[in-house]
């Protein structure tokens, strides 16, 4: 892989041909099929996919979560003319908003396939890439929000929703056994039971006089 170092007057330096090299060489050997590697001169951070995202044009200013350096070189590789705009537009639209679905991916290959801008295999892999890093940030961002509501409920002392399934039943319990207890009232009320008549006390016989 070639390494290429980045300074911070924005120049490149190719330490394999061990020259200066424009941006306009680096898409250059990016096309014909050369796997590079960006890496800040002076941090050693690894700036691959911003710079290769600047050569395909994407905008990476808006904080959007990057797709991968082989898909990106990949993209820029087999990307030309009319096509590329198409594909850069659509996948402009996944990353920003992840709304990108698989029957568009399936029509954008068969495309690329048709017009020989990717073999068949190609196209299967990338549309695998692009599925698969879809996925994963919509369970990102799915995970992220239930974290943040939960905390959000913690903060403001709000019923989780197991929490108010439990107390919905405790609450469904009571009523059945109030609405039982005012059945019982009413029947009671238009059936009062019969006061017992009290019971005179027996006399005594006096005894016969011998």
């Amino acid at each position: 892989m070639r390494k290429i170092k980045k300074y911070a007057n924005r120049k490149m330096y190719d330490t394999h041909a061990k020259r200066h090299i424009s941006r306009d060489q680096l898409a250059k050997l990016i096309k014909n099929g050369e796997e590079v590697v960006i890496i800040d001169n002076r941090t050693g951070e690894d700036l691959t996919v911003s710079i290769v995202s600047q050569l395909i044009g994407m905008d990476r200013q808006n904080g959007d979560k990057p797709l991968s350096p082989r898909l990106l070189m990949q993209l820029l590789r087999k990307g030309s003319g009319t096509l590329t705009d198409y594909f850069k537009k659509y996948i402009s639209i996944w990353q920003s908003a992840f709304t990108l679905a698989e029957d568009e991916i399936d029509k954008l290959v068969t495309l690329l396939v048709k017009n020989k801008e990717l073999s068949k295999d190609e196209g299967s892999r990338l549309k695998k890439e692009i599925i698969g890093y879809s996925d994963g940030i919509k369970r990102w961002l799915s995970d992220s929000v239930d974290k943040r509501v939960s905390e959000t409920f913690k903060t403001l002392n709000l019923p989780t929703g197991d929490q108010v399934k439990t107390l919905s039943a405790r609450v469904d319990a009571l009523t059945k056994k109030v609405g039982q207890l005012e059945k019982t009232l009413k029947r009671t009320a238009k059936n009062p039971p019969k006061p017992v008549a009290a019971r005179k006390p027996r006399s005594k016989k006096k005894g016969k006089s011998t």
